[in-house]
């Protein structure tokens, strides 16, 4: 069974504290140019007294008054500060969307091209250049070397006490972004944003109550599964959903787990959904040892056609999990047949 995006679009739901769209992509010209202060169409959003102090893994980072240049490298991280209503003046693109680094869920939302920031391994001349008020690299690998040469440059928020790489809850991320920009009631309306989409998804579909789901991929290495700390394992929990301890225990301090033939059977479970990676959903499919697995066998089971909806269910930021909601539930519900 393929995934089909649903025509309905699910950010109205953020439009109170989220500025959305995706601008046309910065050229090599607009790279030349000084880039403009960090802005926002909802000023009364930017209430916090300053200067406030935020806990990280590294300690406690002051940040001395509201930022007006932010510079946000870690994973989703500038659609977060986008969603606050802030525009980046530097920004990666994890998912390699082109353009200004978002997702098409976040349409318009810059009214400046950001300038791209590589992901792994950042410029940090580049990212001097841009003269930051404050570095956002919360969703990241907490790498303590890199951490070190971004604080050489402004402030930097990095993944949170006790933080693992790539880790960061949703609620960290948005509380921690939030925070630094001066936003946080911004960001508890976001949150309260989510969690109504997951209410009414849950309200909708009593039958996802205790099933348990495999989050899982395929490619050039052939299948793998995520961990339930992942975004992809918080969604489906959030759905109502168990995901499989053996994974987690599989994976160890990854965020993930290969799949060999001898463990493929962890792919099973009452609903088993897979993303492709540089492979079609046929394709996929169309794997011998794919069709083995019980749930794939009896139909419960989802491979993403639409690399759109794929993206927004691995991002992991409100308005890519709100669009996310929005467009899988009903394939669940289909391929759960009802129960």
């Amino acid at each position: 069974m393929t995934a089909r995006t649903s025509t309905r679009r699910a950010l109205a739901a953020v439009s109170a504290v989220a500025v959305l769209a995706l601008a046309a992509c910065s050229s090599g010209d607009d790279a030349e140019q000084p880039a403009d202060d960090a802005s926002s169409g909802d000023t009364e959003a930017a209430a916090d007294a300053f200067p406030v102090s935020i806990d990280t893994a590294f300690g406690t980072v002051e940040i001395p008054e509201e930022p007006t240049r932010v510079v946000a490298l870690g994973w989703g991280d500038a659609e977060t500060a986008l969603a606050l209503g802030v525009e980046p003046v530097g920004a990666s693109d994890w998912l390699a969307f082109g353009g200004d680094g978002v997702g098409p869920w976040l349409e318009d939302a810059y009214t400046t091209s950001p300038e791209i920031v590589d992901t792994l391994e950042p410029s940090y001349e580049q990212i001097a250049v841009l003269e930051p008020d404050v570095i956002l690299d919360v969703k990241s690998s907490g790498d303590p070397e890199r951490y070190e040469r971004l604080s050489e440059i402004a402030p930097t928020v990095g993944v949170p006490e006790g933080g693992e790489a790539y880790l960061t809850p949703m609620q960290d991320q948005v509380d921690m972004i939030a925070a630094a920009l001066g936003r946080s009631e911004a960001g508890d309306e976001l949150l309260a944003e989510v969690d109504d989409a997951y209410a009414a998804a849950r309200e909708e579909n009593p039958d996802f109550e205790g099933k348990t789901a495999v989050i899982g991929s395929y490619w050039s290495e052939g299948f793998g599964a995520y961990v339930s700390t992942s975004s992809r394992g918080e969604f489906m929990q959030a759905l109502g959903f168990v995901t499989k301890p053996e994974i987690d225990e599989a994976a160890g301090e990854e965020f993930s787990v290969n799949l060999g033939t001898e463990t493929l059977d962890l792919l099973d479970a009452d609903l088993t959904v897979i993303q492709p990676i540089g492979f079609t959903a046929a394709e996929v499919e169309e794997q011998p040892l794919f069709q083995t697995v019980p749930s794939v066998a009896d139909g419960r089971y989802v491979v993403f056609d639409d690399k759109d909806l794929s993206n927004a269910f691995s991002l992991g930021t409100p308005t890519a999990v709100i669009y996310a909601v929005d467009n899988v539930v009903p394939l669940f519900a289909d391929a759960l047949g009802g129960e």
